[in-house]
C-alpha cells in the first residue's frame, strides 16, 4: 500500500503540471493582423512563419493573416517575393499588427515550399520579377515549357507547342487575362485561336498556368495546360517609353496612375508599334491597344476591378515559302510567293472582377465580361495548287460578340481539426458569330469562291464542385467538373433555311495530392480527365459520341530546394486522348487523328548566384504518337520533342539590369511518317539597361544575336508554283528574324 505522502506527492505533481499547461494555453493567443506596403495598399501571399511551433499562414487579398498558438515575445517572421522581409515580436496579445513590408530586390530565398500556396507559380512570378516582359512575344514565352511561333506578319496569332501538342493558335491550351477568355471557339481560322496581341506587357502582375487538365475551375481548352495572366491592379511609377530599331520598328508605350489613394487606384496605358520585318515586301504592321483599369477595396475587404481595352491592327504577310524556291534561287529566304497576304483584327473588351467575403468561412468571387471582336486574314498556303490561273488565295473572317458570367463559392471549415475548403462554382459562356466565311479570292480584291459561309452560335454552360483537405503535410484536392454545349450553325450557301444544331455534355473528375516531406521537399501527384473540345462546323459533321473526346492525364512531380537559394522542379507526365478531331479553317475540312497517347518529363532549375546575378533553366521532352498506326507511320506532325529555355539575368547591379536568354527546340517530324523533317534551331537574344538617372533608363535589345539562320514555323505542305506541272509536298516555312537590335529610352516619374 502507498503511504499518505506519496499519494499527496504525487497529486501535488499533477496538479504542478496541470497548472503549467493551463497556464501555457492561457499564455497562447492567436494573434491577428494585416500586411501592407508603403502606400496602404494590401498584400496578399505573404507568409507568415512562427517560428517556436513551426506554424505558418497567408494574407489573403486583404492583407489579412491570423495564426494559433503565439505566446508573448515569440517573433512572426513575414517574407515575401520582392518584399524586404520583416521580423516582429508579440507583445500584446489584443493588438491587431499593422505589418509594412517595403520593396526590394528579388531573393529566391524568400519563396517557401508549402501547400497552401502553387510553388510552380511563385517560381514563374519570380521569373517576371527578374525578367519582365517586354512583347507580346515575350507574355506567351514566361510560361515554362511553351513555345511559340509566328507565321504570318506581326499581327496573327502565335503558333504554340507545349507538351507534344502543336496546339495551332490555341486548340490544346486554355489562356484567359484576368479570368476573361483569349481562346474564340469556332474561330474562322480555327478552334481556339487565341490572340494576345490586345494585351499591353508592361500591365502585367504575375501569370497563374497549370499543366494538364487537372484544375477543377479550369475547363475548355485545357487540355495540355492553362494560363491566366493577371494585370496590374495599380501602377508603382508612371512609365513613359520609346523604343527604335531595325526593321523600321517603333514602339511607344504610356502607363499612367491616374487615381491612387488607400482605398481605390486607376491607371491607364497605350501601346503604338510598327514594325515591317525583315523581309523582301514590307509587313506593315499597324497596331495600336488602349487599356484602362480601377481597382477598388472597401473597408470591409470587398474588391472590385473593372478594366476597359481596345486593340487594332492590320499588317501584309509574305507568307509560307517553300523549300525548293529559295534552293532554286527562285526567292530570298525573305522572299514571297504571294505578297498580297495579311489582314486586319480588332477588339473591345469589358471585364468586371467582384470579390466579397460573406463570413469569415465565405468566400463569393464573381465575374463578367463581354468582348466585341473582328478578324479579316487573306492567306495562299498553296500557291497554284487549286486554281492554276488565279492562285489559291484564301479570305477568312468574322464579328463576334462573346460574353460570358461565372461565380465560384467558397467554404472553409475543419475536417479532423484540420482545414478544409469546399468550393462550387458555374460558368456561362456565349459566342455569336456573323459572316463566319472562309472564300478563294484574288489579290484581296475579288471572291472568286465562297466555300464556307454561316453564322455560329455556341453556348457552354459548365459547373465545378470540389474539396481541398489541409492534413498536416499532406493536401488532398478533389473536384467534379460538368461541362454542358450547345452548337449552331446557320449555313448561309444552303438554298433554303436551315439551323442545325447539336449538344453534348461530359463529367470530369479530379483527383490531386501534395506531400510536403519537409521544408524543402514537396511531391505531388495530379490526376484528371479533361476533353478537347471541336469547332461547332465539326460537330455538325460527326456523331454525337465524337463532339467531346475526353483526355487522361497523370502528373507525379517534386519541388525541391536544396540550399536557399536553388531551387528544382521536376514532373514526370502521361496523357491519353480518345480522338483528336480538327478543324482545318485554312481548308473548311474536318481532320480526324484517332487516339494518341503522349509521355514526358518537364525539368526546371532557378538559381541565384549572387544578390543580383540569376540563372535560370527549362528542359521539356515529349513522345507524341497515334495509337492505332503502324510503327513508323504514328508520328504527331509537328509535335516537338525537345525544348528548351533559359538564361542568364543581371538585377538592380549598379544602374544595370540585363539578360541573356536562349531557347532551343530538337528536330520533329513534319508528316506522319517522319519522312519530312521540321528542323530544330537555337536562338539567343541580349538585352542590357542602363539608369542614367532615378527617372531615366537607356536600354539596347539584340534579338537572334549571333544571327543563325533559322526557320520560325514549319509546315509540310502540298503546294504548286506557277511554272510547275505537277505539285510537291515539302517543308514550307516562315523565316526566323535576323540579327535584330533595338534601343529604348524609358521616363519613370
Amino acid at each position: 500500500m502507498q503511504s499518505p505522502t506519496y499519494l499527496l506527492k504525487k497529486k501535488s505533481a499533477f496538479l504542478f503540471f496541470a497548472f503549467l499547461f493551463f497556464t501555457q494555453l492561457a499564455l497562447a493567443h492567436t494573434i491577428t493582423g494585416y500586411v501592407m506596403d508603403e502606400n496602404g495598399r494590401p498584400i496578399k501571399d505573404v507568409y507568415v512563419y512562427h517560428e517556436p511551433s513551426g506554424s505558418h499562414t497567408h494574407t489573403n487579398n486583404k492583407g489579412f493573416f491570423k495564426i494559433d498558438d503565439v505566446e508573448e515575445g515569440d517573433e512572426l517572421m513575414f517574407t515575401r517575393l520582392g518584399y524586404s522581409a520583416f521580423a516582429k515580436a508579440v507583445t500584446d496579445e489584443s493588438e491587431v499588427l499593422q505589418i509594412v513590408l517595403s520593396r526590394s530586390s528579388v531573393d529566391l530565398d524568400a519563396v517557401n515550399i508549402t501547400n497552401e500556396v502553387d510553388i510552380l507559380n511563385t517560381i514563374t512570378e519570380a521569373d517576371l520579377e527578374i525578367n519582365p516582359v517586354t512583347s507580346s512575344q515575350e507574355v506567351l514565352r514566361a510560361v515554362p515549357g511553351l513555345f511559340i511561333g509566328q507565321h504570318a506578319g506581326g499581327g496573327k496569332a502565335e503558333q504554340l507547342f507545349l507538351r507534344g501538342f502543336d496546339i495551332d493558335h490555341g486548340t490544346d491550351v486554355a489562356i484567359s487575362v484576368d479570368g476573361m477568355p483569349a481562346n474564340m471557339v469556332s474561330h474562322a481560322h480555327g478552334q481556339g485561336y487565341a490572340d494576345l496581341h490586345f494585351v499591353i506587357p508592361e500591365t502585367i502582375e504575375n501569370i497563374s498556368y497549370g499543366k494538364g487538365s487537372y484544375d477543377k475551375s479550369v475547363g475548355n481548352f485545357a487540355t495540355a495546360g492553362h494560363v491566366d495572366f493577371r494585370t496590374k491592379d495599380f501602377v508603382r511609377e508612371n512609365i513613359i517609353s520609346a523604343e527604335i530599331g531595325d526593321f523600321n520598328y517603333q514602339r511607344f508605350v504610356g502607363l499612367v496612375q491616374v487615381l491612387d489613394n488607400q482605398n481605390t487606384s486607376a491607371y491607364l496605358a497605350t501601346e503604338y508599334l510598327t514594325f515591317d520585318g525583315p523581309f523582301d515586301s514590307p509587313q506593315n504592321f499597324d497596331r495600336i491597344n488602349l487599356f484602362g483599369k480601377l481597382n477598388h477595396i472597401a473597408d470591409n475587404g470587398d474588391e472590385l476591378s473593372v478594366s476597359v481595352s481596345r486593340f487594332d491592327s492590320e499588317w501584309d504577310a509574305s507568307g509560307q515559302i517553300p523549300q525548293r524556291a529559295v534552293d532554286r534561287g527562285l526567292i530570298g529566304r525573305f522572299g514571297a510567293i504571294d505578297d498580297t497576304e495579311g489582314g486586319e483584327t480588332s477588339r473591345t473588351d469589358v471585364n468586371l472582377n467582384y470579390e466579397t467575403s460573406l463570413s469569415d468561412n465565405e468566400k463569393l468571387s464573381t465575374h463578367a465580361y463581354y468582348s466585341r471582336y473582328n478578324f479579316l486574314l487573306f492567306s495562299n498556303f498553296t500557291f497554284f495548287l487549286e486554281d492554276p490561273i488565279n492562285g489559291d488565295q484564301i479570305r477568312q473572317q468574322e464579328s463576334r460578340d462573346l460574353a460570358g458570367v461565372d461565380a465560384a463559392y467558397t467554404y472553409t471549415t475543419n475536417l479532423s481539426d484540420h482545414q478544409l475548403d469546399l468550393t462550387a462554382g458555374v460558368r456561362l459562356r456565349n459566342d455569336r458569330t456573323e459572316g463566319s466565311e472562309l472564300s478563294r479570292t484574288l489579290n484581296r480584291r475579288s471572291t472568286l469562291e465562297n466555300i464556307q459561309l454561316g453564322d455560329i452560335n455556341e453556348t457552354n454552360t459548365s459547373a465545378f464542385i470540389g474539396a481541398t483537405w489541409y492534413l498536416n503535410d499532406f493536401l488532398i484536392d478533389a473536384g467534379l467538373r460538368f461541362e454542358r454545349f450547345k452548337f449552331t450553325y446557320k449555313d448561309a450557301l444552303t438554298a433554303q433555311y436551315d439551323t442545325q444544331d447539336q449538344s453534348e455534355s461530359a463529367l470530369l473528375p479530379k483527383l490531386n495530392f501534395n506531400y510536403k516531406v519537409s521544408d524543402d521537399l514537396q511531391l505531388y501527384f495530379k490526376n484528371g480527365i479533361g476533353f478537347h473540345s471541336n469547332d461547332t462546323r465539326v460537330v455538325l459533321q460527326q456523331t454525337a459520341d465524337d463532339i467531346l473526346p475526353l483526355s487522361y492525364g497523370s502528373d507525379l512531380g517534386a519541388v525541391w530546394k536544396p540550399v536557399d537559394r536553388l531551387i528544382v522542379n521536376t514532373a514526370l507526365w502521361y496523357l491519353f486522348l480518345e480522338q483528336e478531331f480538327v478543324y482545318v479553317g485554312d481548308a473548311g475540312i474536318v481532320e480526324p487523328s484517332g487516339e494518341t497517347q503522349r509521355y514526358g518529363f518537364d525539368l526546371g532549375v532557378r538559381y541565384q548566384m549572387t544578390d543580383h546575378l540569376f540563372l535560370d533553366s527549362n528542359l521539356n521532352y515529349a513522345h507524341a504518337r497515334a495509337i492505332n498506326e503502324p510503327d513508323g507511320e504514328d508520328f504527331i506532325p509537328l509535335a516537338p520533342e525537345w525544348t528548351a529555355t533559359g538564361g542568364l539575368s543581371l538585377r538592380d547591379y549598379k544602374g544595370f539590369n540585363a539578360g541573356f536568354r536562349y531557347r532551343y527546340i530538337a528536330d520533329r517530324a513534319a508528316n506522319e511518317d517522319n519522312s519530312i523533317v521540321a528542323e530544330g534551331y537555337f536562338v539567343s537574344d541580349l538585352n542590357v539597361n542602363y539608369d542614367l538617372t532615378n527617372n531615366l533608363r537607356l536600354g539596347v535589345a539584340v534579338q537572334n544575336l549571333f544571327d543563325i539562320e533559322w526557320n520560325e514555323t514549319q509546315f509540310a505542305t502540298e503546294s504548286r508554283l506557277s511554272t510547275e506541272a505537277e505539285s510537291v509536298e515539302e517543308i514550307h516555312f516562315t523565316p526566323g528574324t535576323p540579327f535584330f537590335i533595338r534601343g529604348s529610352l524609358q521616363y519613370r516619374f
